[in-house]
């Protein structure tokens, strides 16, 4: 055999080698795969089946998993909302005391930032509510001035500290092709408004629109031009939805829109001009997530006026620096809420709504 020949068949033999070895891994590691998600999805442990598959469910290049082990009536049933509770049962009639009723403490003493935390918990889910007090000092904050592909989005901590907020939670839709190329987050969709200048306006329309007019007061519509975005003096705002709340009113059509319980996070204001921030853990064995009706429900509860869903799932995150040291080191920027079961850092993302620190007294 001629050296030429002996080369070619030495070529040969190592390309059939790799291949079979490639083959052999794809084989093993589809073999995995599929004994990993048999395990999970027809294991003992139903809540941590749940909150794979809705998950899953909600990613755009994963949606197609859980219907490899589970069938048509069990997804329906993992999207379909949740029955509410019942009331519970009228309690007797208190007995009346002639003394004077005691005074409400100021919910505001021992928080000089002007900012409260609260932890609700409901039947499938864990919410994280920040109470801010100045409207005033609720803002736009962009990951850019000038919006590009070429230029990723920004991880909300990393914001913070370039801002100097003091919270933070994360707001409109933006581009997200279900890849993790660096371009996900970088340009927003819809109205983009941030300190007065207009940042972004593609023309589209998405669920729905909220901003802070020049007055301090929450604005939410389904929809909005920049035109009337400037008639209004809408200071900052951008887009997500659907609206929640308008002038007291409830968005009836929330109560009947279909979804996966999933992690999701809103804006509100309540009469008194205080601003809420909420995120609602999701896609954990401990807090599956909520619908849109159960986020209308919580908001109010908690006696917002005007509300409106901000970008849910992997999006959803909320940021606080404990300028008191109330939950760790003092001056410490800390996440509030928790991660879904897949996600190890904040994403990045072109617009968060901040909250600007107290102007220190002379």
């Amino acid at each position: 055999m001629s050296p030429e020949n002996q080369n070619n068949s030495i070529r040969k033999t190592l390309l059939l080698g790799c291949g079979s070895l490639l083959l052999t891994l794809s084989l093993a590691t589809a073999a995995s795969f599929w004994v990993l998600g048999s395990w999970v999805f027809h294991g003992p442990s139903e809540s941590a089946r749940d909150a794979l598959a809705l998950s899953l469910l909600d990613g755009r290049a994963t949606a197609w998993i859980p219907g490899l082990f589970l069938d048509e009536a069990q997804l329906r049933q993992l999207q379909t909302p949740a029955a509410p509770l019942e009331p519970d049962a009228p309690e007797e009639a208190p007995v009346v005391s002639t003394l004077p009723a005691p005074q409400p403490e100021d919910p505001w003493a021992g928080h000089p930032d002007g900012i409260r935390i609260e932890t609700h918990t409901r039947r499938t889910f864990t919410a994280h509510v920040m109470l801010i007090r100045d409207p005033s000092s609720v803002y736009l904050a962009t990951s850019a001035d000038s919006f590009s592909l070429d230029r990723p989005g920004a991880r909300i901590l990393n914001q913070m500290k370039a801002e100097g907020a003091i919270a933070a939670i994360n707001a409109g839709a933006f581009n997200d092709d279900g890849s993790s190329g660096t371009h996900v987050g970088s340009l927003p969709i819809g109205l983009v408004i941030s300190e007065g200048r207009i940042l972004w306006d593609d023309g589209r329309s998405y669920n729905g629109f909220m901003g802070m007019t020049e007055d301090n007061r929450l604005y939410v519509s389904a929809k909005i031009t920049a035109a009337e975005a400037k008639q209004l003096k809408i200071r900052d705002g951008c887009c997500f939805g659907p609206v929640l709340i308008k002038d007291g009113q409830i968005n009836e059509k929330v109560n009947s829109m279909a979804g996966t319980r999933n992690s999701r996070s809103a804006i509100g204001q309540r009469s008194d001009g205080t601003m809420l921030f909420v995120c609602i853990d999701g896609r954990q064995a401990g807090s599956m997530g909520a619908v849109f009706s159960d986020l209308l429900a919580l908001l109010q509860d908690l006696g917002a006026v005007n509300a409106c869903a901000l970008d849910g799932g992997a999006s959803t995150v909320l940021a606080y620096k404990d300028t008191g040291g109330l939950y760790g080191k003092a001056g410490q920027n800390i996440i509030c809420s928790s991660y879904s079961l897949f996600q190890a850092s904040p994403r990045r993302m072109p617009t968060f709504f901040m909250v600007r620190p107290p102007e220190q007294e002379d």
